[in-house]
């Protein structure tokens, strides 16, 4: 299994970028392999300095950087010898399994879309988030920024890939998928929960529950996947980020809150397409980064996107 690592992504690359991939490289299985996509001098000087096993990877020289505030679409075709573009080269030939960055989230959304492209019935990919429940365990949350306006059919099949994920990633068996609403009985809510809860209603596809509150989210009793459009789900989740920083900044200690530390989880995936692709967050830390490559690597190990086409095939 070969795993590709845009260096050069994130607001403290490369350094902090490659002693993360050194901190990952050190559980990889011993048929598997780091592949670096970046600055060579950089990545071998960073190597060198931390005295790394240069066995456990392979560099592939670009010159070119796609910077976390450049245009998406004009950079990811315009700079073709970048980091971000050369990823995708590979992960779209097969010479990488799942390809990773903590850079321009749009760039890596151009580039999932340009070089593997979405997988076929898909009407949108999406990406998600954990969410920390009290009782020890995670819910999925999804969309949570990619779609922020979305139809009832597309939100149907985020509960599917919703489903997937939690199943074979966290392996959660028949995970429980609830719709976000502002109430649990079937008729609350707006046009676009309302109808969706009909759709979802008589389901064989996935697990459906109903609806769940946002003060349901947390509680881990009612869902394991909870599902909403981009926007709301965005904002659900730079709410549970808040609340991490204010328990931090009030010095306070507790092993929940703790929890929703970003750097634990590092990475998520673009659901819906054809490969592995794991966003990470652009201030990732080496810890951070670290646990995004092994994401990267245990969704391409269970075959995540295959999984999804043959769901959709059989659907």
């Amino acid at each position: 299994m070969n795993i590709g690592l845009d260096v050069m992504g994130g607001d403290y690359a490369p350094t902090t970028t490659i002693k993360g991939a050194i901190m990952a490289s050190l559980e990889f299985p011993k048929d598997s392999k780091l592949v670096l996509f970046g600055d060579e001098d950089k990545i071998k000087e960073i190597l060198k300095q931390e005295n790394a096993d240069t066995s456990k990877f392979e560099i592939v020289a670009t010159t070119q950087v796609i910077g976390m505030g450049e245009h998406p679409v004009k950079t990811f075709t315009q700079k073709k010898d970048s980091s971000i573009t050369v990823g995708f080269k590979y992960l779209a030939t097969g010479k990488i399994d799942g390809f990773a960055s903590a850079g321009n989230t749009g760039a890596m959304l151009v580039g999932a879309m340009h070089s593997v492209q979405q997988i076929s019935g898909i009407i949108r990919p999406c990406i998600t988030s954990p969410m920390p429940t009290i009782n020890g365990g995670q819910s999925i949350l999804l969309d949570v920024g990619i779609n922020p306006d979305c139809k009832p059919d597309v939100l149907y099949q985020y509960a599917i890939l919703g489903s997937l994920y939690a199943e074979h990633v966290y392996n959660i068996k028949n995970p429980r998928v609830a719709l976000l609403n502002i109430g649990e009985e079937e008729e609350k809510g707006n046009l676009l929960t309302s109808a969706t809860h009909k759709l979802m209603k008589d389901s064989k596809d996935f697990n459906f529950v109903g609806n769940i509150e946002g003060n349901q989210i947390f509680s881990g009793k009612v869902a394991d996947v909870i599902v909403t459009d981009g926007f709301t789900g965005n904002v659900v989740l730079k709410e549970a980020e808040a609340f991490y920083t204010l328990i931090k900044k009030r010095e306070l200690n507790d092993d929940y809150f703790d929890r929703f530390n970003p750097e634990i989880y590092g990475g998520t995936p673009i659901l819906g397409v054809n490969s592995t692709v794991i966003i990470g967050h652009g201030a990732s830390n080496e810890n951070a980064i670290k646990n995004m490559v092994l994401h990267t690597l245990h969704v391409a190990e269970v075959k995540l996107s295959e999984k999804i086409k043959e769901a959709l095939k059989n659907d």
